[in-house]
């Protein structure tokens, strides 16, 4: 693959990065492979833009962060590099690395292992550029995470000259698991996007997913269940708890949801969460009672496909301590959760 600058000088990467023959390449090019987000109208989506602006207002801005996007390739340079050009957000609680943090993580015999986080700077408005050095040289299998919550309009990755680069080898489960849920389903508020409980099952199971978590935004409409049920996807994940904004509102639209979801789709495994939260209040619990009927009403139904984790699972290994601010988990709060998670899967994988 040629370096983007002999294809047209225009088009050359500025920077200030001082690596022996650094060279940029654009994501948007083979062997380059991008998961969970798509390019449209000049933006890295979650979705097409029509149905976002569809569903509402919330959806529509946030369907432009790029929670769960990566980008897989193979290199043996002694270094991988970034430069971005993007909409970073910024939150009191939230760390930046998480929100508008690139994280970089390689498998070595067959083994995936953090390699760092491209920190942005504190100050960063319109883009970015950053470093990571490798202590050798030999081939690895690069996944690079994008941010939880920010806009991406264009990422290069930066290589030594004259280095291996080619197409990473494909997941294991190729067809994708789909989350759907809240600001935590989002990520909110993992220290660096590796470490969102997605994140963390892909690495551990070898899989493809799409990250649908819309922040103070996922409550179940018709036009996201449309969406959704469209979508060719191995196990689906509904976590909506915190944004729905009543008891009456998760009555109406959780089971529709459901039954929606699996008349489209007979045998797919469907996995419910109830929100991540190891003590619950009183109006809580009623809720959990709504999304637990739910899973109840399936099995009455005969439904072998579908499964069930309370929040106080979720959370078991942490309990409340898990949390940055008493719901948006941690790292070790995304950690507990994906471990629950993870128990459910390895018995949805002995059946495919």
């Amino acid at each position: 693959m040629k370096n983007i600058a002999e294809v047209d000088k225009n088009l050359a990467v500025e920077t200030t990065i001082d690596r022996t023959g650094l060279c940029f390449f654009d994501v948007e090019k083979s062997p380059f492979e991008i998961y969970g987000i798509f390019k449209e109208n000049g933006v890295f989506r979650r979705m097409p833009e029509a149905v976002a602006r569809n569903v509402s207002t919330g959806v529509n801005a946030l369907h432009t962060h790029s929670a769960g996007g990566r980008v897989r390739f193979v290199t043996d340079s002694p270094y991988v590099a970034i430069k971005t050009e993007y909409e970073p957000w910024k939150m009191s609680h939230f760390a930046l690395t998480g929100s508008a943090g690139f994280d970089m993580y390689a498998e070595n015999a067959g083994v995936s292992g953090f390699e760092g986080t491209f920190v942005p700077p504190f100050d960063v408005k319109d883009g970015y550029e950053s470093v990571r050095d490798f202590n050798d040289c030999h081939e690895r299998v690069i996944t690079i995470h994008f941010p939880l919550y920010s806009t991406v309009n264009k990422l290069y990755i930066g290589l030594k000259a004259g280095s291996i680069l080619r197409e990473a080898p494909e997941y294991k489960i190729k067809k994708p698991i789909v989350y759907y849920g809240s600001s935590i389903t989002q990520g909110g508020c993992a220290s660096k996007p590796g470490s969102s409980y997605q994140s963390i099952l892909s690495r551990r199971f070898d899989c493809d997913y799409i990250n649908l978590g819309f922040s103070g935004s996922a409550k179940g409409e018709d036009e996201m269940i449309h969406y959704i049920k469209g979508l060719d996807m191995s196990i689906f994940v509904m976590d909506y708890d915190y944004n729905a904004p009543s008891i009456e509102h998760l009555q109406t639209t959780h089971s529709k949801m459901f039954d929606a979801i699996r008349a489209a789709h007979p045998d797919l495994p469907i996995v419910i969460l109830s929100r991540p939260k190891y003590n619950l209040k009183e109006d809580e619990q009623k809720r959990f009672d709504v999304i637990y009927n739910t899973y109840l009403t399936a099995k009455e139904k005969d439904d072998k496909n579908v499964y069930f984790i309370s929040g106080r699972k979720l959370m078991e290994m942490v309990r409340d301590n898990g949390t940055v601010d008493g719901s948006h988990p941690s790292d070790s709060g995304f950690f507990s959760m994906a471990c629950a998670i993870g128990e459910v899967f390895e018995v949805i994988f002995k059946k495919l």
